[in-house]
């Protein structure tokens, strides 16, 4: 017979993760991957016919490299559950600093409505993420990808989250609007690096940024201050050896409080200034 352990142990012969393989046996039996304790509480259980067909493809699939959220279809981030698939990166873990720095920049409200912009939204993570915590805020968030706007927006409708949508390039999607944050987690892998073998699944136009990772950052950089109110934050995911090149580009342009927040590895992940002038 083959039982639920079995299908398990056959993961780790083939060099599966634990939890990936658990995540991806419950999601193959029509269960939430979330569910580990009925699984180990059912270990003896047979693996039906056409339960092993999905575990095997699954399996198969894995082994090819493809990122586990998009064989479940969904990934967690922020406390919310956002639908993921090959049209937007898969959100990172490393992302929330930015979403907890956006928060804290943003002004407590009153008569005037905060307005925050996602640059790059991809699934909607950081737009979504601020919308369910922070209510009162007008968020807005833009991809040049109308698929992975797709994506965002069918996140936003399935939750229940205010947020507004706009396609284009970088700032060129909200022309002539102001906001009191702009966060962005852009690409900022160099064409060529290595760790882009790993990353083969995903969407390639949203990982790299030219020779040296920097170039949409620096679009970002250089027209941002146009699009700010005085006052008002310009906030960067980017790669974990990138921090100090950010900074000089944000202390270039004219940004103030210029710094950086760590990931819980302790790497400087995000960086960001502030636009002079008072709110």
């Amino acid at each position: 017979m083959n039982t639920l352990q079995d299908a398990l142990r056959r993961a780790a012969t083939a060099g599966l993760d634990r939890l990936d393989a658990q995540m991806l046996l419950l999601h193959a039996l029509g269960r939430s991957p979330h569910d580990r304790a009925w699984l180990i509480a059912h270990d003896s259980d047979p693996l039906t016919a056409d339960a092993a067909d999905r575990w095997g493809a699954l399996l198969q699939r894995r082994q090819a490299g493809e990122p586990v959220a998009y064989l479940l279809g969904e990934k967690e981030f922020g406390g919310l559950t956002l639908a993921v698939d090959a049209r937007v990166l898969v959100p990172r873990p490393d992302t929330e600093v930015l979403v907890e720095w956006a928060l804290d920049a943003l002004p407590p409200g009153g008569a005037n409505v905060p307005r925050l912009l996602d640059l790059g939204t991809g699934s909607g993570a950081i737009a979504l993420t601020v919308a369910d915590r922070r209510p009162n805020v007008h968020v807005t968030a833009t991809d040049a990808s109308a698929d992975a706007l797709a994506v965002a927006q069918a996140n936003a409708q399935r939750l229940g989250l205010a947020v507004r949508f706009a396609y284009g390039a970088w700032l060129a999607a909200v022309p002539g609007e102001r906001f009191d944050v702009i966060a962005s987690n852009p690409p900022y892998i160099a064409e060529g690096d290595h760790h882009l073998a790993a990353l083969t699944h995903e969407p390639i136009g949203a990982l790299t940024a030219g020779p040296d990772g920097l170039d949409d950052i620096r679009q970002i950089v250089a027209h941002a201050p146009s699009a700010l109110n005085p006052g008002g934050w310009l906030l960067l995911e980017h790669g974990h050896d990138q921090a100090a090149a950010v900074r000089e580009q944000l202390g270039a342009q004219g940004f103030e409080a210029v710094s950086s927040r760590t990931d819980l590895a302790g790497i400087e992940r995000c960086s960001g200034g502030r636009w002079p002038g008072l709110r």
